[in-house]
């Protein structure tokens, strides 16, 4: 690889971390949702720095294409990402789901509540429709 990629990696990497944390920062992304986001990212500038470890981990795994170990552990990463989001949005659909219930339980309520009053309030002896 040419000096323009290490540098390209270099610059990727550290603009993935900037991006997640001043999303952290603003408050746009939370701190269990970062994590993925902060290896793939510190694992980028890793590799971008010292390019001789994606050598070695590919080795180390019996992969004979570094780049295809990049790819999987790319891949790998984005399906925990999936996991974690499809979890939480299992999650939030049930509160969701839960907090309808609770709501139209109360506008039922509610509504009987009136037409209980207005019933009273119509049958009171001193002719008066309203209280």
């Amino acid at each position: 690889m040419n000096t323009v990629s290490y540098v390209f990696g270099i610059l990727a990497a550290l603009f993935t971390l900037v991006v997640v944390i001043e999303m952290l920062r603003r408050r746009r992304l939370r701190e269990r949702h970062a994590v993925w986001w902060v290896i793939a990212g510190l694992l980028a500038l890793m590799v971008g720095i010292f390019p001789s470890i994606l050598d070695w981990a590919a080795a180390l795994v019996g992969v004979d294409v570094p780049t295809n170990l990049v790819f999987f552990v790319s891949i790998t990463v984005l399906f925990l990402v999936c996991i974690q989001t499809s979890a939480e949005l299992t999650g939030i659909e049930s509160q969701t789901r839960t907090l309808v219930e609770m709501s139209a339980l109360q506008d039922l309520r509610i509504r009987e509540l009136e037409a209980r009053l207005e019933s009273e309030s119509s049958s009171r002896p001193d002719g008066r429709g309203e209280i």
